[in-house]
C-alpha cells in the first residue's frame, strides 16, 4: 500500500498514447482532468500525512477514438520553494515546516487578536473549478490556481482574500444555470465576527470589462454567523436546491487559538481540529432569492461529514443526502504512517461512511403538537417538533459503504435516482466504484483483484433523455506498481464495462476532478 500512497510519482507533461481494449463511445470527445496528491518526500524531509503531498494533476484526453495521458506537478510558490530548498519548508495540514525562508509568502503564525491571518499553502491538490472560460485547481485555503487543462501548465494564482474576506474555502463549488460558481469560505474573527460566507464568481463580465477578471465582479451573496466566534466548523462541501443553499454546521471544529499558537507550539494545524460527540449538528437553509435564512432551527445528533451528494425539494419539504461518519477518524486513517506495510492492521474504518437522507419540512402546520413528526413524504427520516420550537431531525439510511459521490450533474439540486460513488470494506481506500439506486437501493458495483478505482466520473450522452444515459470514468491504479494502470469506461446504464485505456506509465491515486468536453475547451487564439 506505501507503493499506492508514500512514494513519488513521475510526471509525464507529454502525452503518451494510451492502449485502447474495447469500444470507447464515439461521442466522448473531451478531456477527463484530475487532481491529488503525488509527491511526499522532497530531499530528506517527508510529509505526515497523504493529503499533504505536492499536487499532481494528470488528464487523459479521449479525441477520435484515441486516448491520451499526461501528469505534470502544479508549479505552485509552495512546489517552487520547496524544490528550491530541496526539503519542505512550507506548512501543510498535517505537516508543520521549520524554518520558513519564504517568509514572504508564507507567515510563521497568526494571532487573531490582531487579525493578521497566515497566507496558507497554495498547494491547491483537491479538485479542479472552472470560473469563466478558464479551470482552476483548488485546494481548502484562500488561494488557487489557474492552469491550461490540455497543457496542465500552471498559470497565475488568485486570492480570495483579495475579492471576499475568507480565509479557508470549500474545493467543491456548484454551478448555477447561468455557469455562475457558487462557493462558501470562512471569515475568521473579521471585525470581531467570524461567519460562513456563500458568494458568487459570476461566468463572465460586462463587454467593456473583458480584460478584467471575473473575480473582480465576486459578490457576497449572503453570511451566515458561526454558533461560536473561535470555534468555527470545518466543511468540505455544501449543498444547492432550486431556491435553496443547504449549510451545514458539524461539530467538528477548527479551534482558532490552537491554530494561532501552532507554529509555536510545534504541531500541525490538524491539531486543531477536534470532534465534540456529545454536541448537536446545525443545518442551515438559506433563501436564494431573498438572502436571508430560514428562521426555523434545525439539527440532528453529532456526526463528521465531507460530502453532500444531492438535494432537492418536494411539498414543502428539502431532501439532502450526505455521507456521514459518526467520528472523525477518517482524517487519522490517511497519516502516510498508517498507510505502509501493515496497513491492514493500522487502517481500519471504526465508522462506516452511510449515505444519510434528511428530510425536512420547511412548510408545515404551526399548531402542530409537540414531539409530533413533521414529515409529510414516504420516508423513515424523521423532523419532530420541540417544546423550544427546535426541529429535531433524523435522516433515513440509504444504504453504508459509499464515498466520494457523484451525479449527473444535470439533476443537481433536483430530484434524482442514481449515485455514482466509490465503494469500501474494512478501510478507507477504494476497492470498487458502485451505482445506487436512491429509489429501489439497488447497487451495482465494478471491482478486480489488485485495483484501487478513483471517484468515478459521469459523462451524459449527447442529447441524453434519461438519468443515467451516458458513461462512468474512473482511474484504476494496481497494487503492483509494475502493473499498468488504466482509465476504466463503464456503461452507466448497465455498469458494464465498454472498454479501458492502459497507459504505460505510473498514475498515482487521486482525488476529484471533472470531465471537460471538447466543445467546453478554450483554445489558444479566442
Amino acid at each position: 500500500m506505501d507503493t499506492l500512497y508514500g512514494r513519488n510519482k513521475e510526471e509525464h507533461p507529454e502525452p503518451i498514447k494510451a492502449e485502447v481494449q474495447g469500444q470507447l463511445p464515439s461521442w466522448l470527445q473531451g478531456i477527463l482532468l484530475r487532481n491529488g496528491p503525488g509527491m511526499h518526500t522532497i530531499g530528506d524531509s517527508k510529509y505526515n500525512h497523504w493529503f499533504d503531498g505536492l499536487a499532481l494533476l494528470h488528464s487523459f484526453t479521449f479525441k477520435n477514438g484515441e486516448v491520451y495521458y499526461r501528469s505534470k506537478y502544479l508549479r505552485s510558490d509552495t512546489y517552487n520553494c520547496n524544490i528550491e530548498a530541496n526539503r519542505i519548508v512550507v506548512s501543510e495540514f498535517g505537516t508543520m515546516a521549520y524554518p520558513d525562508p519564504c517568509k514572504n509568502i508564507f507567515a510563521k503564525a497568526f494571532s487573531y487578536l490582531s487579525h493578521t491571518i497566515p497566507e496558507f499553502t497554495d498547494n491547491c491538490l483537491i479538485n479542479i473549478m472552472k470560473a469563466g472560460d478558464d479551470f482552476y485547481a483548488t485546494g481548502e485555503t484562500n488561494f488557487i490556481r489557474k492552469i491550461n487543462p490540455e497543457t496542465l501548465e500552471t498559470l497565475e494564482k488568485v486570492d480570495y482574500n483579495k475579492y471576499v474576506a475568507v480565509n479557508v474555502a470549500t474545493s467543491h463549488p456548484h454551478y448555477d444555470s447561468a455557469g455562475n460558481v457558487l462557493n462558501m469560505g470562512t471569515s475568521i474573527v473579521d471585525k470581531g465576527k467570524t461567519k460562513y460566507l456563500l458568494f458568487k464568481i459570476p461566468s463572465s463580465v460586462p463587454e467593456h470589462e473583458k480584460k478584467k477578471s471575473c473575480f473582480k465582479h465576486l459578490e457576497v451573496v449572503c453570511s451566515i454567523p458561526s454558533r461560536s466566534l473561535l470555534h468555527p466548523s470545518y466543511y468540505h462541501s455544501f449543498g444547492i436546491t432550486e431556491n435553496y443553499i443547504i449549510f451545514i454546521e458539524q461539530p467538528f471544529r477548527l479551534d482558532i487559538v490552537k491554530m494561532a499558537t501552532a507554529y509555536i507550539r510545534g504541531v500541525s494545524w490538524a491539531s486543531c481540529l477536534a470532534f465534540n460527540k456529545d454536541d448537536k449538528t446545525w443545518f442551515h437553509f438559506i433563501d436564494r432569492k431573498t438572502k436571508k435564512e430560514v428562521p426555523t432551527k434545525f439539527y440532528t445528533d453529532a456526526m463528521v461529514f465531507f460530502h453532500h451528494v444531492n438535494a432537492y425539494e418536494e411539498d414543502g419539504h428539502i431532501i439532502f443526502d450526505i455521507i456521514a461518519y459518526t467520528d472523525n477518524s477518517l482524517y487519522d486513517m490517511f497519516y502516510l504512517k498508517n498507510l505502509g506495510k501493515d496497513f491492514e492492521q493500522n487502517v481500519k474504518l471504526t465508522s462506516i461512511p452511510t449515505c444519510r437522507r434528511f428530510v425536512v419540512p420547511l412548510q408545515y402546520d404551526k399548531d402542530a403538537a409537540v414531539d409530533s413528526n413533521l414529515v409529510t413524504l414516504p420516508s423513515t427520516a424523521t423532523a419532530v417538533k420541540e417544546k423550544d420550537g427546535n426541529i429535531y431531525c433524523q435522516s433515513e439510511i440509504l444504504c453504508e459503504g459509499i464515498e466520494l459521490p457523484r451525479i449527473n450533474y444535470d439533476y443537481n439540486g433536483k430530484k434524482y435516482k442514481y449515485v455514482f460513488a466509490t465503494q469500501v470494506q474494512w478501510s478507507p481506500v477504494p476497492t470498487k466504484i458502485a451505482k445506487f439506486n436512491t429509489e429501489t437501493k439497488e447497487m451495482l458495483n465494478w471491482g478486480q483483484d489488485d485495483c484501487w478505482p478513483s471517484e468515478p466520473v459521469f459523462v451524459p450522452r449527447p442529447d441524453a433523455k434519461e438519468e443515467d444515459d451516458g458513461v462512468v470514468l474512473t482511474c484504476v491504479v494496481k497494487t503492483d506498481p509494475k502493473d499498468p494502470p488504466f482509465l476504466l469506461v463503464l456503461d452507466a446504464k448497465t455498469f458494464t464495462e465498454l472498454c479501458r485505456a492502459t497507459v504505460n506509465a505510473e498514475m498515482h491515486m487521486d482525488l476529484h476532478g471533472m470531465f471537460i468536453p471538447q466543445q467546453a475547451m478554450k483554445t489558444e487564439t479566442e
